[in-house]
């Protein structure tokens, strides 16, 4: 049964925030992580096949680029250091950071939404406003980037 990118994403976000604690040392261990984390179901994907699919591409997408990523949040986020940002939020917008920045067939709006509704369900009420600004301050950068602007 085809999952919904939601609850790819939900369980991409999960899967990387259980890294916060336990860190793979290599793909090869992530991907194992990968394919034993429980699904929102509650069933195990071992032995249904290689690690594939667009909960995989964010998993693998985010752990590669990790350091990259928290450059650009800490670019963003004024007068916060990265060790200070919640590690549940410092997840969700590694995450939304990578789909705006990454991947190119979601809309960087959605890629928004969907980290706001992950910050909604998990992250805590005060971090709204901040995961969303430091979002829209990316895209923004972007999109001037894009459209031939220096930012």
């Amino acid at each position: 049964m085809a999952r919904s990118r939601r609850s790819q994403r939900l369980m991409a976000f999960q899967l990387l925030y259980s890294q916060e604690f336990q860190s793979c040392a290599s793909e090869e261990e992530l991907r194992e992580a990968f394919l034993s984390f429980p699904m929102q179901d509650g069933a195990k994907r071992e032995g249904a096949g290689p690690a594939e699919g667009f909960a995989w591409e964010l998993v693998l997408g985010v752990w590669q680029m990790r350091e990259q990523l928290d450059d650009v949040i800490a670019r963003y986020s004024r007068n916060w250091r990265i060790e200070r940002v919640g590690r549940v939020e410092l997840t969700i917008l590694r995450l939304g950071v990578y789909e705006i920045l990454r991947e190119k067939d979601v809309p960087p709006l959605v890629a928004i939404n969907e980290a706001l509704e992950l910050d909604r369900q998990f992250g805590d009420p005060k971090s709204f406003s901040f995961v969303n600004g430091i979002l829209d301050s990316v895209y923004r950068a972007e999109e001037k980037k894009e459209n031939g602007t220096v930012c």
